[in-house]
This record gives C-alpha cells, sequence and structure tokens, in this order.
C-alpha cells in the first residue's frame, strides 16, 4: 500500500510546486510560403518562433507541402524535434486557390488525434484535434478542437458575403462537436469591423457553440488609430521590395484573430491567461508606419521588429492558454538540474542505461506511455550507473519521471 500512496502524493506535489501549466498558442499569415522573399525567411521565422515558443503554432498562405516542411525543419525544429506537423491538405474548396493552412504542435505537449478540413466556397477551413499529454489523460483527457482558417479578403458587400458563407459552413460543422468541447478558432479573417456579419455569426450566443474574442474590443478597426496596439497588417509601407507581395500602406487593420470558444474564459481545466492575447510586435506605437520604424520601440526590440518587417505584410498574434493537469515534459521540469542521464540514448531496445549524480540516498522512477498510463516503477542508487530491463514495453515514445528529487524528465523512444 505504501508503495501506492508514495507516487500518488509526489504527483500532487509536483502540481502544487509547479501551478499550471502554460500553452502558448501562435496564429501567423506566413504571405506566400516559401515563394515571397528574401530567400532565407525559414531563418527569419526561426528567429520570431525562438523569441516566443509556441506549443500551438499555426499558419496559412503555405503554398506547398515542401515549404511547410522546410518550415518544421529550419524554423522549428533547429535545434531538437520537439514540434511535429498536422498532415499538409491541398485546397479541395477551389482547385484555383493554392494557399493553404496548416497545424504544427508541441509534440511534448500535445498529440495529434485528427485532421481533416472543411470545404467552402472559397479555401478550406482547417479542422485539427490535439489532446494534452498529460498525468490524468486517461481519465479526464482534455482535448482542444483547433480550426484554422482564411476568409475571403477585401472590402465590399460581395466579399463580406464570402466571409459570411464560408464562416456559417464553419458553423454548420458544429453537429459533429460536443457543446462543451474546447474550441480555438484562428485565422486571416480580413475583418474591417466588429459589425461585420461573419464577426457577429461566430459569436452568436445563439451558436451551439459560443466564441468569444479574448481581447473584447469591439468597433472600426481598420484605420483607426483608436485600435493601433491591436493592428496586425501592413507591417510595411510598400511591397516594392518585396517581388510585390504582400500589401503596404503601414499597420492599420485588425485582421488576424485567435477567437476561443466561451467555456475556456473561467475552465479551472483549461482556461485563457488574461492580457496574454497581442498582436506579436505591436509595441502600439507604429500606426501607419512600418514594424522595423525607428520609433516604434518599446517591449518588443528592433532585432525582432525587423524579423517580422522581413518576414510578412501581417504579424503574428499570440495567446496563452493554462491547465491544472501537469504535462508529463514541461519546461519547468526541463529547466532543473540534469541530474539523470541517458547511458543508451534516447533510442533504446530492452535495456536503460541511466547515469545518476545525486546526493539522495536513492531515486524512485516512473515511467509512462504518451496517453499518461503509468507502466513501470522502480528505484536506484543515486550514483553511479543503473540498468534496466524495460523488454515488456511495446516500441514507442515514453516518460521517465524522477518522482522524489527535483530533476529532468526524460523522454525515450524503444525501437526494437
Amino acid at each position: 500500500m505504501k508503495k501506492i500512496i508514495i507516487p500518488l502524493f509526489t504527483i500532487f506535489f509536483i502540481q502544487i510546486s509547479f501551478g499550471q501549466s502554460t500553452i502558448k498558442t501562435m496564429f501567423y499569415n506566413v504571405l506566400n510560403y516559401p515563394s515571397a522573399p528574401p530567400s532565407n525567411r525559414a531563418e527569419i521565422l526561426e528567429t520570431i518562433i525562438d523569441s516566443y515558443e509556441p506549443d500551438i503554432f499555426m499558419i496559412c498562405e503555405l503554398e506547398t507541402e515542401e515549404g511547410g516542411e522546410d518550415i518544421l525543419n529550419n524554423s522549428l525544429n533547429d535545434d531538437n524535434n520537439n514540434y511535429s506537423s498536422a498532415p499538409f491538405l491541398s485546397n479541395f474548396s477551389n482547385s484555383d486557390v493554392e494557399l493553404h493552412q496548416l497545424l504544427y504542435y508541441n509534440n511534448q505537449k500535445f498529440q495529434l488525434l485528427q485532421s481533416e478540413r472543411i470545404i467552402t466556397t472559397i479555401r478550406d477551413i482547417n479542422w485539427y484535434t490535439l489532446q494534452l499529454i498529460s498525468n490524468d489523460q486517461v481519465n479526464n483527457p482534455i482535448k482542444i478542437e483547433v480550426f484554422v482558417s482564411h476568409l475571403k479578403a477585401s472590402r465590399g458587400f460581395d466579399n463580406e458575403a464570402k466571409r459570411l458563407d464560408m464562416v456559417e459552413e464553419y458553423i454548420d460543422n458544429y453537429v459533429n462537436l460536443d457543446e462543451n468541447a474546447y474550441v480555438i478558432f484562428a485565422g486571416d479573417l480580413n475583418l474591417y469591423s466588429s459589425d461585420e456579419p461573419a464577426y457577429e455569426e461566430l459569436l452568436d450566443s445563439n451558436n451551439k457553440i459560443t466564441l468569444v474574442d479574448p481581447i473584447n474590443t469591439p468597433g472600426d478597426w481598420s484605420s483607426n488609430s483608436t485600435f493601433a496596439s491591436i493592428h496586425t497588417q501592413s507591417t510595411r509601407l510598400s511591397n516594392n521590395d518585396f517581388g510585390d507581395f504582400g500589401s503596404g500602406g503601414g499597420l492599420d487593420d485588425r485582421f488576424d484573430f485567435i477567437l476561443m470558444s466561451e467555456n475556456m474564459v473561467n475552465s479551472e481545466e483549461l482556461s485563457y491567461v488574461p492580457n496574454s492575447y497581442l498582436a506579436y510586435g505591436n509595441n502600439g506605437n507604429c500606426y501607419n508606419q512600418r514594424i522595423d520604424d525607428v520609433d516604434c520601440t518599446g517591449i518588443y526590440d528592433s532585432s525582432l521588429r525587423d524579423a517580422l518587417y522581413d518576414m510578412s505584410d501581417h504579424l503574428p498574434v499570440v495567446m496563452e492558454l493554462q491547465t491544472n493537469q501537469q504535462l508529463l515534459s514541461t519546461p519547468e521540469f526541463e529547466e532543473t538540474t540534469n541530474i539523470i542521464q541517458l547511458n543508451s540514448g534516447t533510442i533504446i531496445d530492452d535495456l536503460l542505461s541511466l547515469q545518476i549524480n545525486s546526493n539522495s540516498e536513492s531515486i524512485d522512477f516512473e515511467i509512462y506511455n504518451t496517453l499518461g498510463q503509468k507502466l513501470k516503477a522502480f528505484s536506484a542508487d543515486s550514483n553511479g550507473i543503473t540498468n534496466i530491463s524495460v523488454a515488456e514495453l511495446s516500441n514507442g515514445m515514453y516518460y521517465l519521471i524522477p518522482v522524489n528529487v527535483r530533476s529532468n524528465t526524460i523522454k525515450f523512444l524503444k525501437k526494437n
């Protein structure tokens, strides 16, 4: 009985010690990637990604599957392999449209359960289901339904009607969702004001799922200095130096959004972190200017704003979520002292070889799979090399967690 109580208490202690786990989200219109200049945009995007480190990264205006792989390999996984990509789905809605959406996710925190498309009259709306990798994943799984969109551009009644048509196709898909589902709807929505029918339909409280705008800033956003701090387009005064890709005119439109289901406002299980929604790179003093203007100073420094200027005519939007579940692999664990290392490497056969350097008498370990199920528990001496047989484990990814010392969580792949 004692062996069972101690691990459960330890997990509870870890949750109390580190508090709630944070999930960072980012949406970005990457502007005709990879065709638009300059040629080193994968490196430029790496700078932007590294400055925020999103766990869910959503994009639009991706041209090709190869472009998506370039972002994954050279912008996201430049230092490690912590990011995975959803499958690339070609646009089915209109064969003349060669711009696509895609989702990337932190595979230390999420697994992708499904990837689908909603067909509209203009462009697909991509639908992804992510599930948290947590210690309570079996008994209380947390799923996030993520929709990534790119609504019809430009002013005028006809274009407003086309944006509404696309949104109505999305709303019709609610029949496939539980009314209590956690939902993110992100994209370049090309909205000029909160009075637009598409925006009103998205936030309609009569819908099966009510979406909310985290910053709740209604008004006429376009060419209105009152909303300078939330404008995301355009980062440039002219596109002459960018092969005519993108728009100019300076920052004066709020086209890019991350909306969320109303149940994420104050849920203990998964909720929005107040004041975390930002037009990333916008210091609030750049109305009708290019984002790298020397007078647009503030919390976002010039090196980031230079990268944003070169990368796209849009700024990313970001938002943080928090959960009361403890993720099996979190930055808090990874930043602790690495007193435990794998001698056998992260890909093993049947033997887990550990190098341990600790002042503790002994260390207790638990091994979890990606479903959050504990499969094995053992103790090891606090100094020296310990070899543990894991022959009984199936091939796959696992997490080795020290439970009575503050140390690093170790991810390993068993592969015969």
